[in-house]
């Protein structure tokens, strides 16, 4: 299926699969990319499947739309490109999804490598009755998407499946878990996923609290972990 990648410098923002239906581009809340920068029009650009080819199409915006460095007007777009619309890149992959979700919520997860981690170092999984019995541990613990969950606050979900590499609390539209109030911060803190490990890092001079403790640095996430930030209490799980 493949799948489009919105970036600001080094950072992911969102991650969307690409299909048959166009994929909205632009400032406004209902875009499937929404971009909070005032340079991007409300409604920016699409990218549609016209007979099988992928196209770029620029919606009149103010400021238009670069394909790997050249504006362009309805252009098509191959793996590998770079879209630009303001500050904000978007790379084009058709050869890598991003998760599914079927009608269970349940994730299909692509096939396991043939290694697994332990200990912080690779071994092989080999065809031993114990290294069987590990090979299924390991499999069962990547097949867990983790989550967060609201536990206090009001939030515009209950639980959030960290299904993608940046996962940005705040009250940005750009933020996965949208913090309210005047005073909230654009961006609270981040979870991001290293390996089959997340890391929640602050963004922000008054750094949200993890177990009751203000967090001072990037800090491995824990299964029952709580995190507080602008009177949201989420609770980190991993397991199922």
């Amino acid at each position: 299926m493949g799948k489009l990648t919105l970036k600001f410098g080094e950072r992911i923002l969102k991650e969307v699969p690409i299909g048959e239906r166009p994929i909205t581009i632009g400032r406004a809340l209902d875009s499937d990319l929404q971009i909070d920068n005032l340079a991007v029009s409300h409604h920016h650009a699409r990218i549609v499947t016209d007979q099988g080819q992928l196209l770029i199409e620029d919606l009149n915006s103010a400021n238009g739309v670069l394909l790997n460095n050249a504006r362009v007007q309805r252009e098509p777009v191959k793996s590998g490109d770079t879209i630009t619309v303001g500050k904000h890149a978007i790379i084009v992959d058709q050869e890598h999804d991003v998760a599914i979700f079927d009608k269970m919520k349940k994730v299909v997860t692509p096939r396991l490598q043939e290694t697994f981690v332990v200990g912080g170092q690779p071994e092989l999984a080999k065809g031993s009755k114990a290294g069987g019995s590990q090979e299924g541990a390991a499999n069962s613990k990547a097949s867990r998407i983790p989550k967060l969950i609201v536990l206090k606050g009001k939030s515009d979900q209950r639980e959030y499946v960290l299904s993608v590499k940046l996962l940005v609390i705040g009250k940005s539209p750009m933020a996965t878990v949208r913090l309210r109030g005047w005073f909230a911060p654009a961006v609270a803190a981040q979870i991001n996923k290293r390996d089959d490990a997340y890391y929640l890092s602050p963004t922000n001079k008054r750094p949200p609290k993890i177990n009751g403790q203000p967090l001072n640095g990037t800090t491995l996430l824990k299964n029952g972990d709580r995190i507080e930030v602008k009177g949201l209490v989420l609770e980190f799980s991993d397991h199922e």
